[in-house]
């Protein structure tokens, strides 16, 4: 994720200033929350968490870290939630995808029924390393960020994310 984020969000907010904190999965994310945000003094600084779903519930998640994030006294922060994993953010815009990694297989794979809806993809990265016969996680997310589109791509949990983004440097 964070990988992405980087390529991504100088793209999307070139005005904004951010620090990316990434965490060593699930649990270390859960458990480390609400230290980092008790602990964090910077005057104005808003936070966004970001966490795959994977195979749980996104709305209890969701609501999970929202209360981590509350009982850490900082209510305001925002929670996203990338519906199944990451690579469903990538697979929202496949063409944006096919120039990151130089795959021409993946132009146009919006047009197949299967991938239209992303995040409705069980392991969009097992379908990604179908597709090209093997994926890395880590330099796909790395040269996504620097092509996925965030106006043309059909990941709804991609765009809630962008829209949250938007709006917290608009403020």
């Amino acid at each position: 994720m964070r990988e992405f984020l980087d390529g991504l969000l100088p793209r999307l907010v070139p005005e904004l200033p951010f620090v990316l904190i990434s965490h060593e999965g699930k649990g270390d994310l859960e458990k480390s929350l609400p230290k980092k945000l008790r602990a964090w003094r910077t005057p104005g600084a808003r936070f966004v968490v970001v966490r795959d779903q994977d195979s749980a519930n996104c709305l209890e998640v969701k609501q999970r870290l929202l209360r981590l994030a509350r009982d850490a006294g900082k209510p305001d922060v925002v929670v996203r939630i990338a519906c199944r994993e990451l690579e469903a953010w990538l697979l929202g815009d496949p063409d944006g995808l096919a120039r990151a990694l130089g795959r021409n297989e993946l132009v146009g794979l919006s047009t197949r029924a299967k991938f239209r809806d992303p995040d409705h993809l069980w392991r969009p990265s097992t379908e990604l390393e179908g597709l090209l016969g093997g994926y890395s996680k880590t330099a796909g997310a790395r040269a996504a960020g620097t092509e996925i589109s965030w106006t043309d791509n059909r990941s709804t949990s991609f765009r809630h994310f962008v829209a949250a983004v938007q709006r917290l440097a608009s403020e």
